[in-house]
């Protein structure tokens, strides 16, 4: 049996890996089109690899993709964060959790990841070849996979994983086979706010916010409740990216335009807000208003909401009108921002979109439509928020389908 799994990503690697494995007879090649395969593990985590996340929870684990969620509660049941942890630690490499929840290799080095996956691909008997960009993928219903490369050269295949990440080109073969590609929109992006609320603030963070988020000429609110980072460019931060995953389509839509209403006080009501700023102000009459926070957001916030309140820099708690008092807790429970754009998450574009997920089997990661087909990755509609979701996607389906394509039990 001749297997070809084209793409040498972290799912196309873990099913080559994982069906020479489990078939030592079969020959397994792995088709990589780049010089240098592993290029997402590579840059992953700034260089470090965030290679999962902590939670060995399927049902808890499957709310962190907003696409595909449903779909990877069976795959998760099979192979896990800890299943991915054991895997990699049987191998000599030790994984770390840190804080919050994101996994990375004890060296933080994302080189150790990709020496380990490298070393497993030699033992497990499979063959990679670099620069083998495909053309043409033809299948007649009893004949094996014609798969043309550029170069000219045809390889016959048996059985075929396409695991080509977010390439074009994957997107492009899977439709000439007969599938569907749901519309490719960006995930994990930062929001452009131009507003004056932010402007000078870059690097204040808050540790919790209440963010919810509607996209213009769309009726539906998306909610988080997150850290917040103010930047340069607008509002980054783990609330924001989140919501940025799970509203992609919408905002898309809206040619990301949005309104962004922000709690920094989550938990708390605009009223119970109004009444600790009148209380502090009837503790503290003769303390200057810029320099006393009543609450606990950071000062260089603080300060600037009460500057375009319109309180001058030696004004005191005494002074303070009940109306501006009311002003301040609103922007700070209730204030709205307008999203005018997008930014980017650091190199690691995630896009939403992809196979669709009606299409294929996700007991086998098989093709519903195409016998001898299976799938892997990114190039399912399948994505995860940021935090080492997608690279579990891609470990998850990787190890399915390549059991599945030497037909062993996944």
């Amino acid at each position: 049996m001749n297997v070809l799994v084209v793409g040498g990503g972290a799912a196309g690697y873990f099913a080559a890996i994982r069906a020479a494995s489990l078939a030592p007879a079969a020959a397994v090649t792995l088709l990589e089109g780049t010089r240098r395969p592993l290029a997402k593990v590579r840059i992953s985590g700034g260089g470090r690899c965030n290679v999962t996340h902590h939670c060995f929870d399927a049902r808890e684990l499957a709310q962190s993709y907003p696409r595909g969620g449903k779909e990877l509660l069976g795959p998760f049941s099979r192979f896990q964060p800890k299943d991915t942890v054991a895997w990699f630690e049987a191998r000599g490499v030790a994984l770390k959790a840190e804080a919050d929840g994101r996994m990375f290799p004890t060296t933080d080095s994302s080189e150790t990841i990709i020496h380990c996956l490298e070393t497993a691909l030699k033992t497990s008997g499979a063959s990679l070849r670099l620069g083998g960009i495909v053309k043409a993928i033809e299948k007649a219903p009893a004949a094996p996979f014609a798969v043309a490369l550029q170069t000219g050269e045809t390889i016959a295949a048996d059985r075929l994983v396409l695991a080509t990440g977010g390439a074009p080109q994957g997107y492009e073969l899977a439709r000439a086979l007969g599938h569907a590609i749901e519309p490719l929109v960006p995930s994990l992006f930062t929001f452009n706010v131009v507003d004056p609320r932010l402007e000078g603030l870059a690097g204040v963070a808050f540790p919790r916010a209440a963010l919810a988020l509607t996209a213009d000429g769309d009726t539906q609110t998306f909610q988080r409740d997150n850290p917040l980072l103010i930047t340069h460019w607008g509002l980054s931060g783990p609330g924001v990216l989140k919501l940025s995953a799970f509203a992609a389509r919408a905002l898309h839509q809206s040619g990301y335009q949005a309104a962004l209403k922000i709690s920094f006080l989550p938990g708390q009501t605009t009223d119970a807000v109004l009444g600790a700023i009148t209380r502090f102000k009837a503790e503290n009459p003769r303390k200057f208003v810029l320099a006393n926070v009543p609450v606990e957001v950071p000062r260089r916030f603080w300060e600037r909401l009460v500057a375009l309140a319109g309180v001058a820099d030696g004004g005191t708690w005494a002074d303070l009108p009940k109306k501006t008092i009311q002003h301040l807790a609103q922007e700070l429970t209730q204030g709205v921002y307008r999203v005018s754009g997008k930014g980017v998450f650091k190199e690691e574009f995630v896009t939403a979109g992809g196979v669709s997920r009606r299409e294929v089997d996700f007991r086998t990661m098989a093709s519903r439509l195409v016998p001898g087909l299976f799938f892997a990755g990114e190039i399912l509609d399948v994505d995860g928020i940021t935090g080492g979701f997608n690279f579990q996607n891609a470990w998850t389906t990787g190890w399915i389908a390549g059991a599945s394509a030497v037909d062993a039990t996944p």
